[in-house]
């Protein structure tokens, strides 16, 4: 059985199969349409104060 799932740039149904070799992305264009996104800084993943304290560098 081969899982589908949605492309998360567009939302195209994509098989995790060796057919989507740009897998979980449908296409190459939305692979870099979502590395464009990290490198503009549009997406990001939040930290908590707690662990973003420079002054405890060791």
């Amino acid at each position: 059985m081969t899982t589908e799932l949605s492309c998360p740039q567009c939302r195209k149904k994509v098989l995790w199969s060796d057919e989507y070799p740009n897998r979980p992305f449908c296409s190459k264009r939305c692979q870099l349409i979502d590395l464009g996104e990290w490198a503009n800084e549009s997406f990001s993943i939040p930290v908590s104060d707690d662990n973003n304290n420079d002054d405890n560098w060791e």
